[in-house]
This record gives structure tokens, C-alpha cells and sequence, in this order.
């Protein structure tokens, strides 16, 4: 009888969470006006649209983009109608003086309802097999997607924490499988538990901390481009051109450049998660934006055996 009372205790938990997340999702939701928002890789994709609904909600918000000067830093600023509660910033999440210097921007522009949200959307992602990619490539997408969330989150924790506000994380359901971008996968399942360490952490002040796991969405994001063999095959090394010929290479790049083409065009459904997760009274610790058929390999991955995931994946490979 004790032996399953654990099971027992978990079964209630299971019941009455839900109940308790209704009585919550009761309560008004936030009022943006005199909040600030910094969110990291607003030149495109997911980082831009949040900016701009963000804005048109009320928040103050601080797009933080690579290329200030660029096409889709100043597009940002035509959209959001110029000069007023957004401001462009320069933000390379690999630079800690760049961190530095969005930290005492955004101090020194804060509103009077102080600092709400950090949003780590900047992210980078590439197409290869894992031999086929240099450490230098492993390097630098550990700094962007990894270190880069970390190095802003560690700046802002004392705003995070004096306002009791929000840190929204930009993962992928590529941190559960991987179809021929190990690298990518590698960085968002680290963030996963980077974010699970921190939510924990945060809640005595207050914080609390969501991730975003979007399906595929390349087409909206323009995150990935399509793979050009070509260029595969040319960047190999010896050792490995030696163990691979052009046609794999092609197979290879035909597969993934399929499977991009077929991701969704409407980033707002990811955005509508990154609003609800920074405005609800109750976000949820994770937000899946995905098809069912991705949810379905997620399920996999999470419940069953390695062995039967890997036969799965093996098999769409093999197609």
C-alpha cells in the first residue's frame, strides 16, 4: 500500500495543477504601458514581428540587431512608425561590450514601470554531419546560441529581478531529434537545461522563466537557407571526402532542403506564444508551437526507447 503511495501523491498532482492554473489564468492580464522589453535578434524572423506586436501593444521595447544600419533593422523602424517607444539598438550576443552597452541603454531609458522581459531569440543555424563541420563552426554556434543567451541573461538578471519579470528563451523541438543538424540541436537542448536550472532558481524572486520550442519554421524565419552540396562537398576535408563521394553529399542536402520547404510561413503563431508567455498571469514553463506529426516525434523521443528513435530516424533518413 505505501509502495504506491508516490504514485498516488502524483496522480493528485496531476489533477488539481491544472485547476490551479485556471484560477490563475482568472486574473487580469498584464498592462504594457510603462514596461520595457530588450529582445536579442530582432533583424529578422521571430525577434522582428515580436518587436513590432509588442510595440503596438505598448510595451517600450529594445530591438536588439546585429546590423543596426541594415535592411531589417531600418524596416523595423518604418514599421513601428519611427522615433518613440522602440528603439534599434546594436546587440551582438557574442560581444560582452555590446551587452554592456544595451544594459546602461536600456538603464538609461527605462520606463516607470521599470524592466519586464528579456527575450533571447538571436540564434544562428546550419546543415551537416558532424564530421563534416570544423571546430571552429562548433565554436562559433556555442558563443551565438548558447553563451549568447547566457551573457545576456547574466546582465540582466538584477533588472529581472528588481521588477519581478520575465526571460523568454528561444528553443526548438530539434533539442529532443536531430535530422542532419546535430550542431543546432546540440546548443538548444543545453539551453533547455540551462532554462530549467534558472526557472527553478528564479521563482523565490519572483521571475519566471519560458521557453519557446517552435516546429519548423524556416520559411518565416529565413533562419536556415536552403543547403547548396556544392559548397558542402568543397568545405570537406580530405579525411572526409575520402569516406564520402558528391552523391551522398546530394541525397543529403535534397532531404534537408526538403524538409525546410515544407516548415510553416506564419511566424505569428510563434510570436503568439512569446506574447503569452511574456503577458499572461500564468505562462507556461514551455510553449511547443509545432505540427502534429512533429509533436508525435517529440512523444517518441520523450517516452520511449533510444532504440525506437533511432529506427524512426533512420528510417525518414533512409527515405
Amino acid at each position: 500500500m505505501w509502495a504506491a503511495a508516490p504514485l498516488l501523491l502524483l496522480f493528485l498532482l496531476l489533477l488539481l495543477l491544472p485547476l490551479a492554473r485556471l484560477g490563475r489564468r482568472g486574473a487580469a492580464r498584464l498592462e504594457p504601458a510603462g514596461r520595457a522589453v530588450l529582445i536579442t535578434g530582432c533583424d529578422s524572423g521571430f525577434g522582428h514581428l515580436l518587436a513590432l506586436r509588442l510595440h503596438r501593444l505598448g510595451f517600450t521595447v529594445f530591438a536588439g540587431c546585429l546590423c543596426p544600419g541594415g535592411d531589417g533593422a531600418r524596416r523595423l523602424q518604418r514599421e513601428a512608425g519611427g522615433a518613440g517607444r522602440l528603439r534599434v539598438l546594436r546587440l551582438d550576443v557574442t560581444r560582452a561590450r555590446d551587452v554592456r552597452a544595451a544594459k546602461e541603454l536600456v538603464l538609461s531609458h527605462l520606463p516607470e514601470r521599470g524592466f519586464w522581459g528579456l527575450v533571447n531569440n538571436a540564434g544562428i543555424s546550419t546543415f551537416g554531419e558532424t564530421g563534416w563541420l570544423p571546430m571552429e563552426t562548433y565554436e562559433k554556434f556555442a558563443d551565438v546560441n548558447l553563451l549568447g543567451s547566457i551573457r545576456t541573461t547574466l546582465a540582466f538578471l538584477p533588472l529581472l529581478r528588481k521588477y519581478k519579470g520575465r526571460i523568454v528563451f528561444m528553443s526548438s523541438i530539434i533539442a529532443y531529434f536531430t535530422l542532419g543538424n546535430g550542431i543546432y540541436s546540440m546548443t538548444k537542448a543545453a539551453i533547455e537545461k540551462f532554462c530549467d536550472a534558472l526557472r527553478l532558481e528564479m521563482k523565490k524572486f519572483g521571475v519566471q522563466v519560458c521557453i519557446i520550442q517552435p516546429g519548423n519554421y524556416a520559411p518565416s524565419t529565413k533562419i536556415q537557407p536552403p543547403v547548396s552540396a556544392e559548397e558542402i562537398w568543397s568545405e570537406l576535408s580530405e579525411e572526409e571526402k575520402a569516406v564520402y563521394n558528391k552523391e551522398y553529399v546530394q541525397e543529403r542536402a535534397n532531404f534537408f532542403n526538403s524538409i525546410l520547404s515544407e516548415g510553416s510561413t506564419n511566424g505569428n503563431e510563434v510570436v503568439d506564444a512569446m506574447v503569452d508567455a511574456l503577458t499572461s498571469p500564468a505562462p507556461k514553463a514551455r510553449y511547443m508551437v509545432a505540427k502534429l506529426k512533429e509533436k508525435a516525434l517529440v512523444f517518441v523521443c520523450a517516452l520511449f526507447p533510444t532504440v525506437v528513435m533511432d529506427s524512426v530516424l533512420s528510417y525518414a533518413l533512409s527515405k
